[in-house]
Protein backbone atom coordinates (compact mmCIF):
# COMPACT_ATOMS: atom_id res chain seq x y z
CA UNK A 1 0.00 0.00 0.00
CA UNK A 2 1.42 3.37 -1.01
CA UNK A 3 1.68 5.86 1.80
CA UNK A 4 0.95 9.42 0.68
CA UNK A 5 3.79 11.91 1.04
CA UNK A 6 3.75 14.00 4.22
CA UNK A 7 2.49 17.59 3.89
CA UNK A 8 5.24 20.22 4.29
CA UNK A 9 4.18 22.56 7.10
CA UNK A 10 5.15 25.56 9.22
CA UNK A 11 4.39 25.07 12.91
CA UNK A 12 3.76 28.01 15.24
CA UNK A 13 3.42 28.28 19.00
CA UNK A 14 1.12 31.27 19.64
CA UNK A 15 1.33 32.02 23.35
CA UNK A 16 -1.26 34.38 24.79
CA UNK A 17 -1.75 35.37 28.41
CA UNK A 18 -4.66 32.95 28.70
CA UNK A 19 -4.72 30.67 25.66
CA UNK A 20 -1.66 28.72 24.50
CA UNK A 21 -2.01 27.50 20.92
CA UNK A 22 -0.07 25.21 18.63
CA UNK A 23 -0.97 25.69 14.97
CA UNK A 24 0.22 23.97 11.83
CA UNK A 25 0.00 25.76 8.45
CA UNK A 26 0.41 24.26 5.00
CA UNK A 27 2.28 26.16 2.27
CA UNK A 28 -0.86 28.10 1.34
CA UNK A 29 -1.25 29.18 4.99
CA UNK A 30 -4.32 27.06 5.59
CA UNK A 31 -4.51 25.80 9.18
CA UNK A 32 -4.43 22.01 9.09
CA UNK A 33 -3.98 21.43 12.81
CA UNK A 34 -4.76 23.46 15.93
CA UNK A 35 -4.37 22.55 19.57
CA UNK A 36 -5.10 24.83 22.47
CA UNK A 37 -4.72 24.74 26.24
CA UNK A 38 -5.01 26.94 29.32
CA UNK A 39 -2.26 26.46 31.88
CA UNK A 40 -2.59 27.20 35.58
CA UNK A 41 -0.65 30.17 36.84
CA UNK A 42 1.75 30.07 39.78
CA UNK A 43 2.73 32.82 42.23
CA UNK A 44 5.93 34.82 42.40
CA UNK A 45 7.73 35.51 45.69
CA UNK A 46 5.29 38.34 46.46
CA UNK A 47 2.22 36.17 45.91
CA UNK A 48 1.36 37.77 42.54
CA UNK A 49 0.15 35.45 39.75
CA UNK A 50 2.57 34.70 36.92
CA UNK A 51 3.24 32.32 34.03
CA UNK A 52 4.32 28.79 35.04
CA UNK A 53 7.36 28.70 32.80
CA UNK A 54 8.27 25.06 33.51
CA UNK A 55 4.72 23.87 32.73
CA UNK A 56 4.76 25.89 29.50
CA UNK A 57 8.15 24.42 28.51
CA UNK A 58 6.83 20.90 29.09
CA UNK A 59 3.71 21.57 26.97
CA UNK A 60 5.81 23.02 24.11
CA UNK A 61 8.25 20.09 24.06
CA UNK A 62 5.35 17.60 24.18
CA UNK A 63 3.48 19.22 21.27
CA UNK A 64 6.63 19.51 19.18
CA UNK A 65 7.58 15.89 19.84
CA UNK A 66 4.12 14.66 18.81
CA UNK A 67 4.14 16.79 15.63
CA UNK A 68 7.63 15.59 14.71
CA UNK A 69 6.48 11.96 15.01
CA UNK A 70 3.34 12.58 12.92
CA UNK A 71 3.92 10.82 9.57
CA UNK A 72 1.23 12.90 7.82
CA UNK A 73 3.18 16.14 8.12
CA UNK A 74 6.77 17.25 7.72
CA UNK A 75 7.79 20.33 9.71
CA UNK A 76 9.85 22.62 7.48
CA UNK A 77 9.78 25.65 9.78
CA UNK A 78 8.91 26.51 13.36
CA UNK A 79 8.28 29.90 14.94
CA UNK A 80 6.89 31.54 18.08
CA UNK A 81 4.49 34.42 18.70
CA UNK A 82 3.97 35.58 22.29
CA UNK A 83 2.65 38.45 24.32
CA UNK A 84 5.22 41.16 25.03
CA UNK A 85 6.43 43.11 28.06
CA UNK A 86 7.85 39.89 29.52
CA UNK A 87 11.44 38.85 30.10
CA UNK A 88 13.11 35.54 30.92
CA UNK A 89 16.47 35.68 32.67
CA UNK A 90 19.11 32.96 32.26
CA UNK A 91 21.77 31.98 34.79
CA UNK A 92 25.34 31.09 33.86
CA UNK A 93 24.23 27.51 33.13
CA UNK A 94 21.66 28.75 30.59
CA UNK A 95 18.69 27.85 32.78
CA UNK A 96 15.71 30.14 33.33
CA UNK A 97 15.63 31.96 36.66
CA UNK A 98 11.99 31.84 37.77
CA UNK A 99 9.58 33.51 37.95
CA UNK A 100 8.47 35.11 34.68
CA UNK A 101 7.07 38.26 36.28
CA UNK A 102 3.57 39.32 35.23
CA UNK A 103 3.47 42.67 33.44
CA UNK A 104 0.38 43.56 35.52
CA UNK A 105 2.43 43.39 38.73
CA UNK A 106 2.53 46.76 40.46
CA UNK A 107 5.69 48.85 40.23
CA UNK A 108 6.94 50.91 43.21
CA UNK A 109 6.09 54.59 42.61
CA UNK A 110 9.18 55.83 44.42
CA UNK A 111 11.46 53.65 42.26
CA UNK A 112 9.75 54.88 39.09
CA UNK A 113 10.22 58.51 40.16
CA UNK A 114 13.86 57.79 40.98
CA UNK A 115 14.38 56.25 37.54
CA UNK A 116 12.85 59.16 35.60
CA UNK A 117 14.74 61.70 37.73
CA UNK A 118 18.01 59.89 36.92
CA UNK A 119 17.44 59.80 33.16
CA UNK A 120 16.30 63.21 32.04
CA UNK A 121 12.83 63.50 33.55
CA UNK A 122 9.60 61.68 32.81
CA UNK A 123 8.45 63.71 29.81
CA UNK A 124 11.75 63.61 27.92
CA UNK A 125 12.33 59.92 28.65
CA UNK A 126 8.90 58.63 27.65
CA UNK A 127 9.12 60.65 24.43
CA UNK A 128 12.52 59.27 23.41
CA UNK A 129 11.46 55.69 24.14
CA UNK A 130 7.84 56.06 22.88
CA UNK A 131 6.87 54.26 26.09
CA UNK A 132 4.09 55.74 28.23
CA UNK A 133 4.87 55.28 31.94
CA UNK A 134 3.27 51.90 32.64
CA UNK A 135 5.54 50.31 35.25
CA UNK A 136 6.06 46.59 34.62
CA UNK A 137 4.49 46.98 31.15
CA UNK A 138 7.69 48.86 30.32
CA UNK A 139 9.60 45.58 30.45
CA UNK A 140 13.02 47.26 30.52
CA UNK A 141 12.05 48.74 33.88
CA UNK A 142 11.67 45.20 35.20
CA UNK A 143 15.46 44.92 34.93
CA UNK A 144 15.93 48.23 36.76
CA UNK A 145 13.55 46.99 39.48
CA UNK A 146 15.46 43.72 39.84
CA UNK A 147 18.80 45.51 40.10
CA UNK A 148 17.59 47.95 42.78
CA UNK A 149 15.02 45.86 44.68
CA UNK A 150 16.11 42.23 44.08
CA UNK A 151 19.93 42.55 43.86
CA UNK A 152 20.50 38.91 44.84
CA UNK A 153 18.42 37.66 41.94
CA UNK A 154 19.80 40.30 39.57
CA UNK A 155 23.35 39.17 40.37
CA UNK A 156 22.56 35.67 39.05
CA UNK A 157 21.51 36.91 35.59
CA UNK A 158 23.90 36.02 32.77
CA UNK A 159 21.56 36.90 29.87
CA UNK A 160 18.06 38.35 29.53
CA UNK A 161 15.76 37.28 26.68
CA UNK A 162 12.42 38.63 25.58
CA UNK A 163 9.71 35.99 25.92
CA UNK A 164 9.44 35.03 22.20
CA UNK A 165 13.22 34.67 21.93
CA UNK A 166 13.33 32.53 25.06
CA UNK A 167 10.93 30.00 23.55
CA UNK A 168 13.08 29.89 20.41
CA UNK A 169 16.17 29.43 22.61
CA UNK A 170 14.53 26.36 24.17
CA UNK A 171 14.68 24.66 20.77
CA UNK A 172 17.82 26.16 19.18
CA UNK A 173 20.04 27.04 22.13
CA UNK A 174 20.69 30.41 20.42
CA UNK A 175 20.44 33.62 22.46
CA UNK A 176 19.35 36.64 20.43
CA UNK A 177 17.29 39.81 20.70
CA UNK A 178 14.76 40.98 18.11
CA UNK A 179 13.28 44.39 17.32
CA UNK A 180 9.53 43.80 17.51
CA UNK A 181 10.02 42.70 21.13
CA UNK A 182 12.45 45.53 21.91
CA UNK A 183 10.16 48.16 20.38
CA UNK A 184 6.87 47.51 22.20
CA UNK A 185 6.76 50.14 25.01
CA UNK A 186 9.76 48.53 26.74
CA UNK A 187 11.60 51.78 27.68
CA UNK A 188 14.64 50.15 26.07
CA UNK A 189 14.70 51.68 22.59
CA UNK A 190 15.61 55.26 21.76
CA UNK A 191 13.37 56.02 18.77
CA UNK A 192 15.25 59.28 18.08
CA UNK A 193 18.60 57.62 17.41
CA UNK A 194 17.42 54.11 16.46
CA UNK A 195 19.40 52.32 19.15
CA UNK A 196 19.20 51.28 22.80
CA UNK A 197 18.69 54.15 25.25
CA UNK A 198 21.89 55.17 27.10
CA UNK A 199 20.41 54.24 30.51
CA UNK A 200 21.08 50.56 29.81
CA UNK A 201 24.81 51.08 29.56
CA UNK A 202 24.89 53.36 32.58
CA UNK A 203 23.13 50.69 34.68
CA UNK A 204 25.40 47.87 33.35
CA UNK A 205 22.31 46.19 31.88
CA UNK A 206 23.18 46.43 28.18
CA UNK A 207 25.70 43.58 28.55
CA UNK A 208 22.85 41.24 29.58
CA UNK A 209 21.05 41.65 26.25
CA UNK A 210 22.11 39.37 23.36
CA UNK A 211 22.82 40.76 19.87
CA UNK A 212 19.88 41.92 17.77
CA UNK A 213 19.00 39.72 14.79
CA UNK A 214 16.41 40.34 12.01
CA UNK A 215 12.97 38.90 12.75
CA UNK A 216 13.31 36.59 9.71
CA UNK A 217 16.42 34.92 11.17
CA UNK A 218 16.31 31.14 11.56
CA UNK A 219 18.54 28.44 13.00
CA UNK A 220 18.60 24.71 12.29
CA UNK A 221 17.03 22.57 15.01
CA UNK A 222 16.05 18.96 15.62
CA UNK A 223 13.26 17.09 17.38
CA UNK A 224 12.67 13.34 17.28
CA UNK A 225 15.08 12.96 14.35
CA UNK A 226 13.17 15.65 12.41
CA UNK A 227 15.14 18.69 11.27
CA UNK A 228 13.62 22.10 10.55
CA UNK A 229 14.38 25.83 10.44
CA UNK A 230 13.44 27.56 13.68
CA UNK A 231 12.68 31.26 13.85
CA UNK A 232 13.68 33.58 16.67
CA UNK A 233 10.12 34.50 17.63
CA UNK A 234 8.06 37.68 17.28
CA UNK A 235 5.94 39.96 19.47
CA UNK A 236 2.26 39.16 18.90
CA UNK A 237 1.06 42.69 17.98
CA UNK A 238 3.75 43.01 15.31
CA UNK A 239 3.01 39.44 14.18
CA UNK A 240 -0.69 40.29 13.71
CA UNK A 241 0.29 43.30 11.59
CA UNK A 242 2.77 41.33 9.43
CA UNK A 243 0.31 39.58 7.03
CA UNK A 244 -1.15 42.94 6.00
CA UNK A 245 2.32 44.46 5.52
CA UNK A 246 3.35 41.52 3.35
CA UNK A 247 0.13 41.47 1.34
CA UNK A 248 -0.63 45.14 0.70
CA UNK A 249 1.31 47.58 -1.45
CA UNK A 250 -0.91 50.53 -0.47
CA UNK A 251 -0.69 52.43 2.82
CA UNK A 252 -3.24 51.26 5.38
CA UNK A 253 -4.08 51.44 9.06
CA UNK A 254 -5.03 48.36 11.04
CA UNK A 255 -7.63 48.79 13.79
CA UNK A 256 -7.29 45.75 16.03
CA UNK A 257 -10.39 45.59 18.24
CA UNK A 258 -11.35 43.66 21.33
CA UNK A 259 -11.08 44.63 24.98
CA UNK A 260 -8.61 47.21 23.68
CA UNK A 261 -8.89 48.90 20.30
CA UNK A 262 -5.40 49.62 18.95
CA UNK A 263 -4.93 51.52 15.69
CA UNK A 264 -1.59 50.65 14.07
CA UNK A 265 -0.18 52.85 11.30
CA UNK A 266 3.07 51.51 9.79
CA UNK A 267 3.15 54.50 7.40
CA UNK A 268 3.40 57.32 9.96
CA UNK A 269 7.06 58.16 10.52
CA UNK A 270 6.42 61.40 12.45
CA UNK A 271 8.09 61.55 15.87
CA UNK A 272 5.77 60.98 18.80
CA UNK A 273 4.84 64.20 20.61
CA UNK A 274 4.18 64.46 24.33
CA UNK A 275 0.64 65.63 23.59
CA UNK A 276 0.05 62.46 21.54
CA UNK A 277 1.54 60.36 24.30
CA UNK A 278 -0.84 61.95 26.80
CA UNK A 279 -3.69 60.97 24.45
CA UNK A 280 -2.71 57.28 24.59
CA UNK A 281 -0.42 57.11 21.56
CA UNK A 282 2.80 55.14 21.45
CA UNK A 283 5.14 53.50 18.94
CA UNK A 284 6.02 49.93 18.03
CA UNK A 285 8.63 48.52 15.66
CA UNK A 286 7.39 46.37 12.77
CA UNK A 287 9.00 43.29 11.22
CA UNK A 288 11.25 45.53 9.12
CA UNK A 289 12.42 47.48 12.18
CA UNK A 290 10.39 50.55 11.15
CA UNK A 291 8.32 52.72 13.47
CA UNK A 292 4.59 51.99 13.76
CA UNK A 293 2.55 54.85 15.25
CA UNK A 294 -0.25 53.46 17.40
CA UNK A 295 -3.19 54.82 19.38
CA UNK A 296 -5.16 52.96 22.04
CA UNK A 297 -8.71 53.02 23.40
CA UNK A 298 -10.32 50.76 26.02
CA UNK A 299 -13.21 50.37 23.59
CA UNK A 300 -14.41 46.81 24.10
CA UNK A 301 -14.31 47.03 27.86
CA UNK A 302 -16.45 50.20 27.88
CA UNK A 303 -18.86 48.67 25.37
CA UNK A 304 -19.34 45.52 27.46
CA UNK A 305 -19.78 47.54 30.64
CA UNK A 306 -22.40 49.84 29.12
CA UNK A 307 -24.40 47.15 27.29
CA UNK A 308 -24.68 45.23 30.57
CA UNK A 309 -25.82 48.42 32.26
CA UNK A 310 -28.45 48.99 29.55
CA UNK A 311 -29.61 45.39 29.82
CA UNK A 312 -30.13 45.73 33.58
CA UNK A 313 -31.99 49.04 33.25
CA UNK A 314 -34.30 48.03 30.39
CA UNK A 315 -34.68 44.37 31.39
CA UNK A 316 -33.41 43.17 28.02
CA UNK A 317 -30.64 40.73 27.32
CA UNK A 318 -28.03 42.26 25.02
CA UNK A 319 -27.08 40.27 21.94
CA UNK A 320 -24.70 41.43 19.22
CA UNK A 321 -26.69 42.26 16.12
CA UNK A 322 -29.94 42.55 18.07
CA UNK A 323 -30.22 46.29 17.34
CA UNK A 324 -30.37 47.37 13.69
CA UNK A 325 -28.81 50.67 12.72
CA UNK A 326 -31.55 53.29 12.32
CA UNK A 327 -30.23 56.20 10.17
CA UNK A 328 -33.11 58.48 11.16
CA UNK A 329 -32.50 57.98 14.89
CA UNK A 330 -28.75 58.51 14.50
CA UNK A 331 -29.31 61.66 12.44
CA UNK A 332 -31.58 63.02 15.17
CA UNK A 333 -29.09 62.23 17.96
CA UNK A 334 -26.27 63.69 15.88
CA UNK A 335 -28.14 66.83 14.90
CA UNK A 336 -29.46 67.57 18.41
CA UNK A 337 -26.21 66.47 20.11
CA UNK A 338 -27.56 66.81 23.65
CA UNK A 339 -24.50 67.01 25.97
CA UNK A 340 -26.52 65.45 28.79
CA UNK A 341 -27.20 62.33 26.74
CA UNK A 342 -23.64 61.75 25.62
CA UNK A 343 -21.88 58.80 27.17
CA UNK A 344 -19.87 59.34 30.33
CA UNK A 345 -16.91 56.96 30.20
CA UNK A 346 -16.88 54.62 33.17
CA UNK A 347 -14.07 52.14 32.41
CA UNK A 348 -12.26 53.76 29.44
CA UNK A 349 -11.89 57.18 31.08
CA UNK A 350 -8.09 56.91 31.51
CA UNK A 351 -7.51 55.70 27.95
CA UNK A 352 -7.92 57.05 24.45
CA UNK A 353 -7.74 60.57 23.00
CA UNK A 354 -9.69 62.22 25.87
CA UNK A 355 -8.25 60.75 29.08
CA UNK A 356 -9.85 61.75 32.37
CA UNK A 357 -8.72 60.96 35.91
CA UNK A 358 -12.19 60.22 37.24
CA UNK A 359 -14.75 57.69 36.02
CA UNK A 360 -18.20 59.11 35.39
CA UNK A 361 -21.70 57.68 35.67
CA UNK A 362 -23.80 57.63 32.51
CA UNK A 363 -27.45 58.28 33.30
CA UNK A 364 -29.26 55.73 31.16
CA UNK A 365 -32.68 56.39 32.69
CA UNK A 366 -33.02 59.50 30.48
CA UNK A 367 -33.55 57.32 27.39
CA UNK A 368 -37.00 56.22 26.28
CA UNK A 369 -35.83 52.81 25.02
CA UNK A 370 -32.94 50.39 24.84
CA UNK A 371 -32.64 51.16 21.11
CA UNK A 372 -32.25 54.91 21.67
CA UNK A 373 -29.62 54.41 24.39
CA UNK A 374 -27.72 51.87 22.28
CA UNK A 375 -27.65 54.26 19.30
CA UNK A 376 -26.26 57.03 21.55
CA UNK A 377 -23.67 54.60 22.96
CA UNK A 378 -22.47 53.57 19.50
CA UNK A 379 -22.52 57.14 18.17
CA UNK A 380 -20.21 58.26 20.97
CA UNK A 381 -17.89 55.26 21.02
CA UNK A 382 -17.39 55.37 17.25
CA UNK A 383 -16.88 59.15 17.42
CA UNK A 384 -14.07 58.65 19.98
CA UNK A 385 -12.67 55.81 17.86
CA UNK A 386 -12.52 58.16 14.85
CA UNK A 387 -10.39 60.64 16.82
CA UNK A 388 -8.12 57.81 17.96
CA UNK A 389 -7.68 56.76 14.33
CA UNK A 390 -6.86 60.33 13.30
CA UNK A 391 -4.12 60.47 15.96
CA UNK A 392 -2.49 57.33 14.53
CA UNK A 393 -2.89 58.69 10.99
CA UNK A 394 -0.99 61.92 11.65
CA UNK A 395 -0.55 64.39 8.79
CA UNK A 396 -0.17 61.76 6.06
CA UNK A 397 -2.95 60.46 3.83
CA UNK A 398 -4.05 56.88 4.44
CA UNK A 399 -7.36 55.99 2.84
CA UNK A 400 -7.50 52.27 3.64
CA UNK A 401 -8.69 51.10 7.06
CA UNK A 402 -8.75 47.42 8.05
CA UNK A 403 -10.81 46.40 11.10
CA UNK A 404 -9.94 43.13 12.81
CA UNK A 405 -11.02 41.41 16.01
CA UNK A 406 -14.32 41.48 17.88
CA UNK A 407 -15.86 44.66 16.47
CA UNK A 408 -15.23 43.51 12.89
CA UNK A 409 -18.22 41.21 13.52
CA UNK A 410 -20.44 44.11 14.65
CA UNK A 411 -22.16 45.45 11.51
CA UNK A 412 -23.56 48.45 13.38
CA UNK A 413 -20.08 49.52 14.49
CA UNK A 414 -18.42 48.99 11.09
CA UNK A 415 -21.16 50.71 9.07
CA UNK A 416 -21.23 53.68 11.44
CA UNK A 417 -17.43 53.95 11.30
CA UNK A 418 -17.55 53.91 7.48
CA UNK A 419 -20.22 56.65 7.64
CA UNK A 420 -17.99 58.83 9.85
CA UNK A 421 -15.14 58.30 7.35
CA UNK A 422 -16.76 58.36 3.87
CA UNK A 423 -13.44 59.27 2.22
CA UNK A 424 -11.78 56.07 3.45
CA UNK A 425 -12.19 52.51 2.27
CA UNK A 426 -13.19 50.58 5.38
CA UNK A 427 -12.57 46.84 5.28
CA UNK A 428 -13.11 44.09 7.78
CA UNK A 429 -10.76 41.15 7.83
CA UNK A 430 -11.45 37.66 9.08
CA UNK A 431 -8.09 36.18 10.03
CA UNK A 432 -8.86 34.01 13.06
CA UNK A 433 -5.22 33.58 14.14
CA UNK A 434 -3.43 36.64 12.77
CA UNK A 435 -0.49 36.48 15.21
CA UNK A 436 0.25 32.86 14.33
CA UNK A 437 -0.19 33.57 10.61
CA UNK A 438 2.23 36.48 10.83
CA UNK A 439 4.80 34.32 12.64
CA UNK A 440 4.45 31.67 9.91
CA UNK A 441 4.71 34.20 7.06
CA UNK A 442 7.84 35.76 8.58
CA UNK A 443 9.52 32.35 8.36
CA UNK A 444 8.65 31.87 4.70
CA UNK A 445 8.72 35.42 3.32
CA UNK A 446 11.99 34.97 1.45
CA UNK A 447 10.96 31.87 -0.46
CA UNK A 448 7.16 32.02 -0.52
CA UNK A 449 6.59 33.54 -3.97
CA UNK A 450 5.79 30.28 -5.83
CA UNK A 451 3.05 29.52 -3.30
CA UNK A 452 1.84 33.01 -2.43
CA UNK A 453 1.33 33.94 -6.07
CA UNK A 454 -1.54 31.44 -6.15
CA UNK A 455 -3.31 33.20 -3.32
CA UNK A 456 -5.12 36.44 -3.80
CA UNK A 457 -4.36 38.43 -0.67
CA UNK A 458 -7.96 39.56 -0.23
CA UNK A 459 -8.98 35.91 -0.08
CA UNK A 460 -6.22 35.01 2.35
CA UNK A 461 -7.04 37.90 4.66
CA UNK A 462 -10.81 37.68 4.14
CA UNK A 463 -11.21 41.39 3.33
CA UNK A 464 -14.73 42.77 2.93
CA UNK A 465 -15.40 46.38 1.91
CA UNK A 466 -18.06 48.28 3.92
CA UNK A 467 -19.79 51.34 2.57
CA UNK A 468 -21.32 54.28 4.47
CA UNK A 469 -25.01 54.00 5.36
CA UNK A 470 -27.28 55.77 2.91
CA UNK A 471 -29.18 58.78 4.28
CA UNK A 472 -26.87 58.98 7.31
CA UNK A 473 -24.79 62.10 7.97
CA UNK A 474 -22.77 62.02 11.21
CA UNK A 475 -19.53 63.57 9.94
CA UNK A 476 -19.95 66.74 12.02
CA UNK A 477 -20.72 64.88 15.25
CA UNK A 478 -18.15 64.95 18.02
CA UNK A 479 -18.33 63.40 21.46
Amino acid sequence: MNQSKPIPVTAVFDIGKTNKKFLVFDRDYAIIQKQQTILDQVEDEDGDPCEDISQLEYWIHQKLRNASQNKKIEIESLNFSTYGASLVHLDDQGNAIPPLYNYLKSYPDDLLDEFYDSYGGREAFVLRTASPPMGMLNSGLQLYWLKHRRPGKFGKIDRTLHFPQYLSYLITGKRVSEQTSIGCHTALWDFEKGDYHPWLEQEDILELLPPIRPVSSAFPADSQEASFRTGIGIHDSSAALAPYLFASDDPFMLVSTGTWSITLNPFNKEPLTYKELERDCLCYLDVYGNQVKASRLFLGNEYMHQTKKLSRHFGLQHRNGAVDLDPELLNTLSREADPGKKITLETAHESGPFPQEEAGNWQVDQFASYEEAYHQLMLDLVSIQVVSISLAQGSGEVDKLIITGGFSQNDFFVTLLASFLPDKKVYTASVPHASALGAAMVMNKADEEPHASRIHWKELLGLTLHRPQENLDVRQYAW
